[in-house]
């Protein structure tokens, strides 16, 4: 299987190719574009409590769609999100990186997608009350509002609520304000999340709640 990412960083679109017998995992809706020989199928995520848990609480569809080539050539598909950004196709050897509810786009069929209780912390810092793990072999598909930024934590790190994407689950998040009381109400920065522990972080270049503010002032 054969995936370009174009488009990157303002308006980013997959281009994937399925070889014959091939078949993809996507988030609902994520297909723009595919060639009519393609089968699709939509599976509940793990069942129906956990498909339910997924939508409810991870923010993701109650379905993911299965695009599968039963044809003897090669056929093409492409892939967005929702909002304006990035997407980063990033290749898992075993491993596990934890994902904010909205960031899953698709995965090779290797990849175990599953929906984990993010803490309270999470959910204060406006990121979710659940995160979307996706650990095994394969490629994974996520994206953000606006560019991507991968960084390696080595201590700790302070983020603005509301930019962080992805981080590996070795990680601790921890919630508090960015100043002091009085700085922290009038400096419009409010709370952020301090990341501790050694490993990568992946973080999105704007606020998606940041900007419908900025928009809710014209109206």
């Amino acid at each position: 299987m054969n995936i370009e990412i174009k488009g990157n960083p303002a308006f980013a679109y997959a281009v994937i190719d399925l070889e014959p017998n091939e078949y993809l995992v996507t988030e609902s809706g994520a297909m723009a574009t595919m060639s009519s020989a393609i089968d699709l199928v939509a599976k509940l995520n793990g069942g129906f409590i956990k498909g339910l848990t997924r939508k409810f609480f991870g923010g993701e569809s109650l379905f993911i769609n299965h695009f599968i080539n039963k044809t003897s050539s090669q056929q093409r598909m492409t892939l967005t999100q929702p909002t304006p950004g990035s997407l980063v196709c990033y290749e898992l050897n075993g491993e596990t990186i934890n994902l904010q509810p909205t960031a899953f786009v698709a995965c090779e069929p290797g990849v175990n997608i599953s929906t984990k209780f993010a803490g309270f912390v999470s959910f204060i810092s406006g990121e979710g009350l659940f995160k979307i793990s996706v650990t095994g072999k394969g490629k994974v598909l996520f994206g953000a509002f606006g560019g991507i930024m991968e960084r390696q934590v080595k201590g700790e790190m302070i983020v603005d609520t509301g930019h962080l994407v992805a981080y590996d689950p070795q990680l601790n998040l921890k919630i508090q304000m960015s100043g002091g009381f009085i700085s922290s109400i009038t400096s419009g920065e409010g709370l952020v999340t301090r990341v501790e522990g050694d490993g990568r972080v992946w973080l999105q270049t704007r606020n998606l709640q940041g900007f419908a503010s900025w928009i809710n002032r014209f109206f």
